[in-house]
């Protein structure tokens, strides 16, 4: 990693809930200066508070032009019409980094660019179920598979940034065309959003004295900030529905062996399921691909 070829850069981050909170601090020292952007004034407070940043402010353009790359680290559809912002009021040339846990749209949005502006979609696979900046934490990308997706707006330029960003973070670049990011992200990230929130809200209140480490972590990711969730789902919504028939079919399938008391099928899908874990969790990475990668963001 050539930390001094990334040092000159002046970095802009919109959005600073965890993700951008997180990014902030991971980067720091390693850019010429980094710039806050957000709306909400308690976030603003609380970055100033904390110097995280040398710059935090509520005006887009202002902190834009202390920049010449801009991470757009708000929900996915706050940063597609981001994206139509700057494409309607920037004139000077800016790189523009995304990390949004959906990227067809985006991508879509980012091939649509003047040429002056270059552009390439990123998500990195990592996160926690509790938002905001408070919960902000610089280790939080180490080792996590950070997507990157091309658009007709990626110079060669941004590249090479986009690297040495992740590297400086402690991730790992992970190069994928929108498509197959978003089948892949739905079966390892939104669907079991989906179904923890199935759970969640299924299980009687009156169970609540058994609830232990089980229920806990099964149903963890229910507490996810609803608003980048419903984000999430709606740019995603047809690899989310393929992937929640798919689990469907398996639940099926479960329920048919439980309610014929076919003990032998059911061993059968159990030792299957319990194979096909180990499979995947023991791919490089996938510790981090089970979270659920939330910018507050998406």
């Amino acid at each position: 990693m050539d930390d001094d070829f990334f040092l000159p850069h002046r970095v802009a981050i919109v959005g600073l809930g965890l993700m951008g909170g997180s990014l902030a601090l991971a980067l720091r020292g390693y850019c010429q200066a980094l710039v806050g952007i957000d709306r909400d004034p308690q976030t603003l407070a609380l970055a100033r508070q904390l110097q995280i940043m040398d710059l935090v402010t509520d005006d887009l353009f202002d902190g834009l032009r202390h920049a010449d790359l801009v991470v757009l680290a708000a929900p996915v559809r706050v940063n597609i019409r981001l994206l139509e912002v700057i494409a309607g009021r920037i004139t000077h040339p800016l790189m523009i980094l995304d990390l949004s846990s959906t990227k067809a749209k985006v991508v879509s949005a980012m091939d649509a660019l003047p040429t002056h502006l270059s552009a390439l979609g990123g998500h990195p696979m990592c996160g926690k179920e509790t938002s905001g900046l408070a919960n902000a934490d610089g280790k939080l990308f180490w080792d996590a598979p950070f997507v990157l997706t091309e658009t007709a707006r990626t110079t060669d330029d941004l590249r090479s940034v986009a690297e040495t960003l992740i590297a400086i973070i402690g991730a790992i670049p992970l190069w994928l065309d929108a498509e197959t990011h978003d089948r892949w992200a739905a079966a390892v990230s939104h669907l079991p959003y989906l179904v923890s929130v199935a759970l969640a809200g299924c299980t009687p209140g009156e169970a609540a004295p058994l609830v232990s480490t089980g229920f806990r972590s099964t149903s963890r990711l229910a507490a996810s900030d609803v608003t980048m969730m419903l984000d999430i789902l709606a740019t995603n919504r047809r690899s989310v529905l393929s992937a929640l028939e798919s689990f469907e079919k398996a639940l099926e399938s479960l329920r048919a062996a439980l309610q014929g008391e076919d003990e032998t099928a059911l061993r059968t899908l159990l030792t299957a399921a319990r194979e096909n874990h180990s499979r995947l969790v023991r791919h490089p990475g996938s510790d981090s691909l089970v979270e659920l990668g939330s910018p507050d963001t998406p």
